[in-house]
C-alpha cells in the first residue's frame, strides 16, 4: 500500500511518456499535470500545473535520444519543483545517458557521466533510480541515494520459457566482453547454465568500433544467450553472434536491458543470425525499429514497485536481486 503520510506525485518527461503511463498504472494513480512546450527559439519551457508544495516527487526521464534535449528538459523541470517546494524530489531515469563516458581512456578525455550526476543534483534532485547503469561504480558518481535496479531477473526468466526445451547443459551464457562478466554470471545463475566470454578489442579512434578476438569457454553444440547492458549500433553483438556460430553453436539469442538502436543497428539485426532480441522498455521503440527479430518487455512495474516501497520507506534491496 502506498504511505498516505505525504502525497505521491509522478511527473513525465518527454522522452518516453508511455513508461511513465506504465508505472502510474502499476500504482494506481494518475500522471501529475504539467506542460513542457518550447519557446520559438527552441528554449525547453516547463509549467506545473498543480501544487507540490510538501510532496514526494517523481519525475520520469530517460536521457535517451535525443540525449541533451531531454537531460536539459529533466533539470528544468527538477529546478521547477525544488523552488515549487516539493518536500523530495526523486529523479527515476530507466536509462541513463553519457553512462558509457565513466572514466578516461585517454589524455584530454572527459569523465561525463559524472558531469551529468552533478548536473541533476545540483537541479534539486534527493534520489535517483535508474536500471543497468553501464558500470555499477557510477553510483558513486552521486552524493544522494541511488536505486540501481537490474532487468537480469525479467530477461532470465522470459529465456528460461523459451528455453524449457533445452538441457541445462546444453546453454550457454555468453557476455560480449570482458566488463560484461559479472552481469553474465548472474544471467546463467538464473539459467542454470555455463558461462563464456568474447575477448575484443576496441578501437580507442573511431567509437562504437571494436574486432572479437577470441570466445573464451566452451560453446561447441549450444545454444548461446549473449547478455549486455546496453545495444547500441549491434555492431559488437553480431560480430559476436557471427564469431559464436563459426565456433559451433547452434542457435543465438541475444538480450539487453537499454536498446539505444542507433544508426545501422536494426538492419543489421534483422540481417544477422541472431534468433531473437530481447529488450526491456527502458527506451522507447518507435514503429520503424519494430521487427519481428526484436521482443520488448516492460520493466515499468519494477520501477512502480520500488517507486511505492521507497515512498512508503519499505526496502527495496530485494529488487536490486
Amino acid at each position: 500500500m502506498v504511505s498516505k503520510l505525504r502525497e505521491l506525485k509522478v511527473f513525465s518527461g518527454t522522452s518516453h511518456p508511455d513508461f511513465t503511463e506504465k508505472i502510474c498504472e502499476s500504482l494506481g494513480i494518475g500522471v501529475a499535470a504539467a506542460r513542457l512546450f518550447r519557446f520559438s527559439d527552441g528554449e525547453t519551457g516547463v509549467s506545473i500545473e498543480e501544487s507540490v508544495r510538501g510532496a514526494d516527487v517523481y519525475v520520469i526521464q530517460s536521457t535517451c535520444h535525443p540525449v541533451n534535449e531531454n537531460l536539459v528538459e529533466l533539470l528544468i523541470i527538477l529546478d521547477v519543483l525544488r523552488r515549487a517546494s516539493a518536500y523530495r524530489i526523486n529523479v527515476v531515469t530507466p536509462y541513463f545517458g553519457y553512462a558509457r563516458q565513466d572514466r578516461k581512456t585517454k589524455a584530454r578525455e572527459p569523465i561525463t557521466a559524472k558531469l551529468v550526476a552533478n548536473l541533476i543534483e545540483k537541479a534539486g534532485a534527493h534520489r535517483l533510480i535508474a536500471a543497468d547503469l553501464h558500470a555499477g561504480q557510477i553510483q558513486g558518481f552521486f552524493d544522494i541515494p541511488v536505486d540501481h535496479l537490474t532487468g537480469i531477473p525479467l530477461l532470465a526468466s522470459h529465456f528460461r520459457d523459451i528455453l524449457k526445451k533445452e538441457e541445462d547443459g546444453d546453454i550457454v551464457v555468453v557476455s560480449p566482453d570482458i566488463g560484461g562478466v559479472v552481469r553474465a554470471r548472474r544471467f546463467a545463475v538464473h539459467l542454470n547454465a555455463d558461462l563464456a566470454i568474447v575477448d575484443k578489442r576496441r578501437s580507442h579512434e573511431v567509437a562504437n568500433l571494436s574486432k572479437v578476438m577470441e570466445i573464451i569457454g566452451h560453446v561447441d553444440g549450444k545454444v548461446a544467450v549473449l547478455v549486455d547492458d546496453i545495444i547500441d549500433t549491434a555492431g559488437t553483438m553480431v560480430q559476436a553472434a557471427e564469431a559464436l556460430l563459426e565456433r559451433g553453436a547452434r542457435k543465438v539469442y541475444a538480450c539487453a536491458t537499454h536498446g539505444v538502436l542507433s544508426g545501422p543497428a536494426v538492419e543489421r539485426i534483422a540481417s544477422s543470425p541472431i534468433e531473437s532480441l530481447v529488450l526491456t522498455d527502458t527506451i522507447p521503440l518507435p514503429k520503424e525499429k519494430q521487427i519481428d527479430k526484436i521482443t520488448t518487455l516492460s520493466i515499468a512495474p519494477l520501477f512502480a514497485e520500488a517507486i511505492s516501497r521507497i515512498h512508503s520507506d519499505h526496502s527495496v534491496s530485494i529488487l536490486f536481486r
